[in-house]
């Protein structure tokens, strides 16, 4: 089977986010809370066409997820609307956004 071009390839965005909270938050809770917020504000139908991967790089309170490059507003609006991670108050901030993982990892980690 033949590669797509890569004209007709879908582009992806790399969003770096940091977690704010008193008490720390480890990467499974986060993976979770993110996972479900966005799952409550998009649909199902709506996150499958938006191919959100949440990278295992975590740490120190900061992520990457990989998104098709439609929805990374969307994404950043599910940040804003995140209160909570078990029981703590949170705040969810994008840190930047990146067409290369490598420039996500060196400028925005």
């Amino acid at each position: 089977m033949k590669k797509l071009l890569p004209s007709l390839r879908e582009k992806k965005r790399y969003v770096v986010y940091e977690i704010l909270s008193d008490k720390g938050v480890n990467a499974g809770q986060a993976r979770e809370a993110i996972y479900n917020n966005l799952l409550k504000m998009m649909g199902e139908i709506e996150l499958g066409r938006a191919g959100m991967q949440i990278l295992p790089d975590y740490t120190m309170q900061r992520g990457i997820i990989k998104i098709s490059n439609k929805y990374v507003d969307t994404l950043k609006a599910s940040f804003a609307l995140m209160e909570k991670i078990n029981n703590n108050k949170v705040i969810v901030a994008s840190r930047g956004v990146s067409g290369a993982i490598n420039k996500a990892r060196s400028k925005f980690m």
